[in-house]
């Protein structure tokens, strides 16, 4: 935990305080929206377990999501639907989350750590991207953590709606049995149709969004 807080730590002594990190989760499947989060540390939290969300057992990230809101000093989600995916496409959909993340934050943070390879777009906030950041910072592995967990209950939420998917198990991801799905009943509403696996599938496509 002290080697994840070692970013912070460096900012910390430059006397910036609010120290926002920022992840997502959804960029890969076939389904679903962009979820992303923001999360503000003033203050190293005993978080055991904490790491990209991808690392850690669903029972523990459930738990870390508790503890996350329960302790940060501010944290906010954004989500980008797949209308907006389509439209501008997702690396255009996962920063606009992110921006709306930052936006409902209740909190301003002073600098913003961010997961990948590119700061965010038109942020009017000092920020830093960091490749595999969410296994480097401790607030991109808690924002990591909520995103995750927020975009599961999306999906698990409308794998009740649309069970021939099985969006509840596969999250919209293109495991074999989703893929097979897709051929017999073609796409629903959810699904990326510009996406490689959705592309060329037969169906009606419903058109809302929102």
């Amino acid at each position: 935990m002290r080697r994840m807080y070692s970013l912070e730590r460096t900012l910390w002594a430059r006397s910036i305080r609010f120290v926002a990190g920022v992840d997502e989760a959804g960029r890969g499947p076939l389904a679903g929206p962009v979820v992303a989060a923001a999360v503000v540390l003033d203050r190293e939290l005993n978080l055991d377990g904490l790491n990209d969300s991808k690392c850690v057992p669903k029972h523990l990230r459930a738990k870390l999501a508790v503890e996350i809101k329960k302790a940060a000093a501010g944290w906010g989600i954004g989500i980008a639907p797949v209308g907006c995916i389509e439209r501008c496409n997702v690396l255009k959909a996962t920063f606009m989350a992110m921006y709306r993340a930052i936006e409902h934050l209740k909190i301003r943070p002073e600098y913003v750590l961010v997961d990948g390879s590119f700061p965010i777009p038109g942020l009017d906030l000092p920020q830093t991207a960091i490749i595999q950041g969410d296994q480097k910072s401790a607030a991109i592995a808690a924002a990591s953590i909520l995103a995750k967990t927020t975009r599961d209950a999306i999906m698990e939420y409308y794998g009740r709606l649309y069970p021939k998917y099985d969006f509840a198990r596969n999250k919209g991801y293109p495991t074999r049995a989703h893929l097979q799905a897709l051929k017999e009943y073609g796409p629903c509403f959810l699904h990326r149709r510009t996406f490689r696996g959705v592309t060329g599938v037969k169906g009606k496509v419903d058109d809302d969004c929102r």
